[in-house]
């Protein structure tokens, strides 16, 4: 491949740029295709594009302006290092300038944010005994249904473990990790201690999967919350240990979503559409974690597409995974496993899928339990 020509579809896997990259530098008269075929008009790349591709890809992810691009490449182009370097410095001057103003800015927030309650679940700040019965089933189902969602992030040890929201007749168990969150719920069947208020405890991970072990039996298990304890027996076995000692984030707050496209869909096909179809690379920011994004299409109609094209505008090779109805509808990119991850903990042969618009998240339901749910974070697809 090395010394041959190369489609853009080619070039845009060796180089890092999309396929609407390409197309943008072409038109911009930065990277121009050695040959365009003059009746298909398809593009072909030189051996010696690559190198330039590459560059283009940095320099877009680095987020330079094109008209900073255009004097790099050229001056790349022309062998005038000084140049480059002189562009580099400049460019990585703005970036600084605008990562203190940033800073400054959080600091003002964060100032505002100490001027006011906010609403965080102190772990270990309340101090009553409670003590419930529930099904040992429908507990093990409500923490399969969000377990996939607690962070692995050891700089956010507040979101390592699993909410136990109680209130009322209802425990709620909760997980997210920033990208996406996943909340189920089961009745409480008998409570000895319990005078139905509000109680919360975030319970760490390896003591979650610890609880999850003894549930295998079936049957009532009790639950108990001793200031910064939590304890479940089921029968005379037991899984304990001290709840999380930082906050958990309000997720009341972070559910209340504005009503969207829905469409049901059927697991199996939906998750073979998913692995079958196309995908874009991409580099999460925040920690450099690599990952696949799939593109969504929920329509008016009741329709579930895994879009065959990324870019903008409707792809003939789109494929519809189940119903059928208007075409017209917001796409919305998605980190496929996540996706997956959450297709399986639904746990249901049928799945409802709502997207809204924008930045809404994802919504994946169960048509018959409106307490177990998980959101999706969006994700921009990078041309």
């Amino acid at each position: 491949m090395g010394n041959e020509m190369r489609s853009i579809g080619e070039m845009a896997r060796d180089s890092g740029l999309g396929v609407s990259a390409l197309r943008f530098y072409d038109g911009a008269g930065v990277l121009v295709p050695d040959r365009v075929d003059p009746v298909s008009g398809y593009r072909w790349y030189g051996p010696g594009q690559l190198e330039e591709a590459r560059l283009l890809a940095r320099l877009r992810r680095a987020g330079m302006p094109l008209a900073d691009i255009r004097l790099v490449t050229a001056g790349w182009a022309g062998g005038d290092t000084a140049l480059v370097l002189k562009l580099l410095r400049e460019h990585l001057l703005r970036l600084e300038r605008g990562l203190s103003d940033a800073r400054s800015e959080f600091s003002m927030v964060r100032a505002l944010l100490d001027s006011r309650e906010i609403t965080m679940i102190p772990a270990s700040a309340d101090t009553r005994t409670v003590r419930l019965t529930l099904s040992g089933p429908a507990l093990a189902a409500a923490l399969d249904a969000v377990r996939f969602a607690a962070s692995t992030d050891p700089e956010l040890p507040m979101l390592g473990g699993v909410l136990f929201d109680i209130e009322g007749r209802t425990l709620r168990v909760v997980a997210t990790d920033r990208y996406r969150l996943a909340v189920s719920g089961t009745g409480i069947t008998g409570s000895a201690e319990y005078d139905g208020s509000r109680v919360q405890a975030v319970v760490p991970s390896p003591l979650v999967d610890a609880m999850r072990a003894l549930l295998g039996d079936g049957g009532p298990v009790e639950l108990a919350i001793e200031g910064d304890r939590v304890v479940l027996e089921a029968g005379e076995r037991q899984a304990g240990g001290r709840c999380a000692g930082d906050g958990f984030p309000d997720y009341r707050r972070l559910v209340r979503l504005p009503a969207g496209r829905r469409a049901v869909v059927d697991v199996a096909a939906f998750r073979e559409a998913l692995r079958g179809g196309t995908v874009r690379s991409q580099v999460r920011e925040q920690d450099g974690a690599a990952y696949d994004v799939s593109v969504l299409e929920v329509t008016d109609g009741g329709t579930a597409t895994v879009c065959a094209q990324l870019s903008a505008g409707n792809g003939t090779g789109d494929r519809i995974v189940d119903g059928t109805g208007d075409r017209a509808g917001d796409r919305i990119g998605v980190n496929r496993a996540f996706l997956l991850d959450a297709l399986a903990a639904g746990d249901r042969d049928r799945l409802v899928l709502e997207a809204g618009t924008g930045t809404t998240p994802l919504t994946v339901r169960r048509s018959d339990d409106e307490e177990t749910y998980s959101l999706l974070m969006p994700v921009r697809v990078e041309d």
